[in-house]
Formats: structure tokens, sequence, C-alpha cells
């Protein structure tokens, strides 16, 4: 597993953004992007864009299917484990309070978060094109 550090931020902030930076780069498109995108089914929704039903149901509403993490060994399991385990595809990844990409054996954050446990994982099922 390569760790690529990657702030898609167009101001290089740290700002608690971790939805919006794996979802803009598992999708390549630009962090203001997905910004609206998310605001917008914050705003339908009547919650924020950081909640994890928001978020969630704007990846489903783009092809993305939501599939949990196995709680075999709860706390032995990492992201880095998640990410060796799947070393081809495009997954976006759920700690209890941070986000992260997977792509094709590389994770890509602001931080290092490959010792976070994993909760859950969206994959992309079908392009809604």
């Amino acid at each position: 597993m390569n760790y690529i550090n990657i702030n898609p931020n167009p101001q290089n902030k740290l700002t608690g953004d971790c939805v919006i930076r794996a979802i803009c780069l598992a999708e390549d498109k630009e962090w203001d992007d997905i910004f609206m995108e998310l605001m917008m089914k914050s705003y339908i929704m009547k919650e924020m864009p950081t909640q994890n039903n928001v978020w969630g149901s704007y990846l489903h509403d783009i092809g993305y299917k939501r599939y949990m993490v196995s709680d075999d060994c709860p706390d032995c399991y990492s992201i880095k484990d998640f990410v060796e385990e799947n070393p081809a595809g495009t997954f976006i990844v759920a700690t209890g309070t941070h986000v992260v990409l997977s792509k094709d054996g590389q994770l890509y954050d602001t931080w290092d978060s490959s010792n976070e446990i994993p909760l859950f994982y969206f994959v992309k099922e079908n392009k809604n094109d």
C-alpha cells in the first residue's frame, strides 16, 4: 500500500472537508463542484453535508453502493488492511470520524490515516451519465 499525500482543497486548507476531498478525487471533479453538489443535497435534506446520510445519499444518487466492513476483528483491521485487500478499484472508505479514498492500492489523504479503523465503504456500481 502506498500513501499519497494530496489535498484537492483549492486553498490547500485542512478544514474538516475529508468527505469532499475523497469524493472529488474519486470522481475526478473539482473540489468546488463537489462542495456545491453536497450543499444542494444538504439543503434538500435539511442536514449538514458531512452527515453520513447526506453524503451517502449523494453517492447513491451518482451510482455508488455502500458496503459494511466485517467486524470479525474490529480493533485489528485497518484502512491499510482494506487498501491491501482491495488493490484494484476506487473506494470511498469511512471510519467513525473520517473519510478517505482508496484507489488501485493507494491511499489518498491529507495525512496518513492507514491505521484508522474502517466501518463502511462505497464503490461505484454503475454510471449515471
